[in-house]
Parts: C-alpha cells; structure tokens; sequence
C-alpha cells in the first residue's frame, strides 16, 4: 500500500476502500480514513455524521488550514516527531491542531516548546484557543522569564504577560535522607526545604510524615504532586510498605498503598498518570522486577521485567520518552527505553566509559545528559556526556565539572538552568550549546548527607481569571499573526 499521504497535484484516485484525497489549499493528500478518524476529532465527526461529505472519496478544506500545517499533523498521526523551527510552519501547526482538532498534534507541540519558540506558540496558541499549548507555553515563560523578559515585554500583548507572571514557577525542591520517626520524638531535620530564588536561600516548606522514610527511597514529581515511595527503617534496613503523597496546593500529605514487590534502592519515575518502580533491592538481592502506579485507579500493576537487575538507575523523560541507565562497571553503560504502550524495553544507546561510581541523568529538549565520576584515581571530576534522541549521536561536553561531593548528582532542570545543590552550595548552570555555564551561586543544603532534588509549583496567593483571559485572545484573531516572529535569545 501507499504511504498514507501524497503531496501533488491531481492524479488518479487511488481506488482502494478505506482511503480519502484530501485537498489542502493546492495540494492533495491521499489519506486512510481510520487515520483521519482516529487521531482527529473534527474527521471522526465528519466521517460519522452522515452528510454527503462523509462519503465523498475527495474532501476540500477551504479554510483555518494550511498545505504545511496539514503535512506536520499527518506526520504527527503516524508516531514521527517532526522538528519545526521555521515561524510560519510553527503558526500554520498550530492553526491545523486547532481546527482539525488533532490531540496529538498538541502534545508534540506541547513537547518541543523551549526558549526559541516559547513566545511564538504562546500567542499562536492564544489566538486559536489551543488550551494545553497555551497554558504550557504560560508556565514555561514563568519558569524562564529572566531570559525572555525583554522578548516577552516587546512582543507579545500585555495581558498574556500578566496571565503568565500570574502562574506558580517550579520550584527547586530538597529533601535529605531520614528514617522513620517517633510520634514523640519530633525531628526538626526530617523537614523538606525549597530555594527562594529571590534571597539564594534555602526555606521551610513542610516536615516529612512520621512513618515516610527518604533513605534508599523513590523519590518522583507526577503532576505536580510530591511522592515518596518505600525506603528502609531500622538497622536490618526494613523495607517500608506504604507510599505518601504530598499536595502543595493544600499542603496536606496522603498515605498510598506500596508496591507489589517490596523494594528499596529503586529508581522511581513520574509520567503521565502513572508512577514507575523500576529495579532495586529485595533481601540483600538487585532485582529486575518493576510495576507502575495508576494515580486514578490507585493500584500497582506489575510491566515488563528490566532488561536486567538494577538498583539506583538514573532516569529522565525526553520528549514523553521516557529513559533509563543501566551501568555495567566499570565503562559500560546502556540508556533504555521503556515504552509504555508496548510494555517493552528498546535499547536505545550504549556509552562506553571508565567511571569510578555514580550517575545522573538530565534531559533538556531532546538532549539527555549524563554524569558521571572520573576514574577511581580522579573521582571528585564530575565528566558529561550528551547523547540526543533524535539524531542518536553523543556528544563529550567539553570543560570538567567539580563534583563538589556528589552536586551534579542531584540536576534539576527549569527552563534553560540546571541547579545543583549539596551542604557547601547551590549553583546554577545555563545550557548554552555544547556546554553548561555557571550562572550563580548560593547557599549550600542546610543538612549534610545524601539528598533527593525535584521540582514543584508551590501555590500563590490570590487567583488569577486565565480561562476569561484565554477566552478573549481565542475569539479575537490576529490576522497579521504570521508577521510575529522571535528574536534570536540563545
């Protein structure tokens, strides 16, 4: 069979059940119907609603898409993940999401918003109501707005400005390593503490529950909530069977059934929806055995097995892809993929070198980076590696890192920063290219010891009326937006 879409103009039809030639401006795309149907709301309402059209072996979209925009959704459809960096095609994506009503098309675009673009799909996004673009294009302007606030302030309506300054910006969150406590025996350490960017210190925000413990725990962030998972108590390092769960917004901690397989020392990842123990240690043994959480359900299932026994595996999410590193000292280590929707492991690169002990894994954009320590002989150098998802090569990141006692273990990114923090300090690093730059230093961790490192929106005082705002710019179009272009802010 052919490939689902053609480009050209004219040509015979291809007489074949299932397939559609749709025309966008000049162009024709020869189409499977289920295709259509099943990634776009406004085609599986056509297809269903018994008009003429529904029938008609050749369809003409006369307007509110465009040849390009229709191209990029198409591709979307079938699991590609098309870069677009040119300002119109981003526009014309933006405008065939929302009239052809195609939830993919808004998650990819969601996924490559970044400081290049961030500005351009925030008002794109406003003008044609794309609601998850906008309010995503909203928080990542909060999170990075000392970089664009120049662009921001000369370019886009003041209102959008507002709305998005209105919004919580994530957090740097820090939580050392503590067992149990005792009812009477209040532990002011076991407090969990965030960095007030403003003042470069580090604050109060709540104290762990009694029972949580944070050492040999997994630690993961999951639409903006906090969860502790396992952990180990006592001196023969029990294995703690509950989770908590901590809301922000209302500041009250929740106690979540553990997993399946009693587990400590195990690499937890949030992603949508579910929660993923993957690994650790069980009775003195590394494990393979991993589950995953549905928040909604509120139950542990068991997926496919790890490729092999692991415990503390470093993990990230790129591009909704999400990634984890099996290290086979002492120079090899294997990045896998697991796909949830198949519920398999894809191997997904191998990076061959000498290190002496520990791993951190980081992603920004469709980069992820990796540390690691020197060799035994120079273990305090932290070195990095960039390996990108979509071209599959790896890059050396020039310069060595001070591991400063394990900081860029515990890499946070925001924006276009990466904070590390440890007792000594907390430092903030800019990605710029082939590199990351320091930016600013601050205060170390107020407690000595291992920490766990996330990032959380904490509430702000007082609402903001985005939905009215959001309302207004969606039914008031610009009609001259493809004149809107971005400043280079690299």
């Amino acid at each position: 069979a052919e490939e689902e879409s053609g480009c050209g103009g004219g040509g015979a039809l291809k007489h074949q059940a299932g397939w559609v030639r749709v025309r966008v401006e000049e162009s024709w795309f020869t189409v499977q119907r289920a295709l259509l149907a099943r990634y776009s709301n406004y085609f599986c309402a056509l297809f269903h609603s018994g008009m003429t059209e529904s029938h008609q072996d050749e369809l003409y979209l006369k307007g509110g898409v465009r040849a390009r925009g229709f191209l990029i959704a198409l591709a979307v459809c079938r699991g590609e993940a098309p870069s677009i960096s040119d300002p119109d095609e981003l526009v014309e994506a933006v405008e065939c999401a929302a009239f052809l009503q195609v939830a993919c098309l808004v998650r990819h675009l969601c996924d490559i918003i970044d400081s290049d673009n961030c500005l351009l799909l925030y008002h794109a996004a406003s003008i044609f109501g794309v609601h998850a673009l906008f309010h995503n294009a909203a928080l990542f302007l909060c999170d990075a707005f000392d970089d664009l606030k120049e662009a921001a302030e000369s370019t886009i309506p003041e209102d959008l400005l507002q709305y998005s300054q209105s919004l919580s910006p994530a957090t740097y969150i820090a939580i050392g390593t503590h067992s149990p406590s005792m009812e009477l025996l209040q532990d002011s350490f076991r407090v969990i503490c965030y960095l007030d960017d403003k003042e470069g210190d580090w604050k109060h925000l709540t104290h762990l529950p009694t029972l949580c413990s944070t050492s040999m725990a997994g630690v993961a962030v999951l639409d903006n909530r906090l969860y502790i998972v396992g952990g180990v108590y006592g001196y023969g390092k029990d294995t703690v069977d509950s989770s908590f769960c901590y809301n922000p917004d209302s500041g009250v901690w929740t106690t979540l059934p553990g997993p399946q397989q009693l587990r400590h020392d195990f690499t937890l990842l949030g992603h949508e929806g579910r929660l993923y123990a993957i690994g650790g240690e069980f009775q003195k043994r590394t494990i393979s055995t991993a589950e995953s959480y549905n928040i909604e359900k509120g139950e542990w299932t068991c997926i496919q097995r790890a490729p092999r026994p692991v415990a503390s595996a470093a993990c990230a999410v790129a591009r909704r892809r999400m990634f984890v590193c099996f290290w086979k000292p002492p120079d090899t280590t294997d990045i896998y993929e697991y796909i949830p929707v198949k519920d398999e492991w894809k191997l997904a690169t191998t990076m061959i070198k000498t290190q002496s002990y520990g791993h951190c894994m980081v992603a920004h954009r469709d980069n992820l980076y990796v540390m690691r320590n020197g060799p035994s002989d120079d273990f305090l150098r932290c070195l990095m590696d960039c390996y990108n998802i979509t071209t599959g090569q790896w890059t050396a990141m020039p310069g060595d890192y001070i591991n400063s006692k394990g900081a860029l273990f515990s890499a946070m990114v925001k924006g276009d920063s990466v904070f590390t923090v440890k007792h000594m300090l907390t430092l903030e690093y800019t990605i710029t290219g082939d590199r990351w730059k320091p930016r600013r230093q601050m205060k170390g961790f107020p407690k000595s010891g291992s920490l766990w490192t996330c990032l959380l929106r904490l509430p702000k005082t007082g609402p903001s009326d985005w939905g009215q705002l959001f309302y207004y710019h969606s039914h008031h179009r610009i009609t001259k937006i493809k004149s809107f272009h971005i400043l280079n802010h690299k």
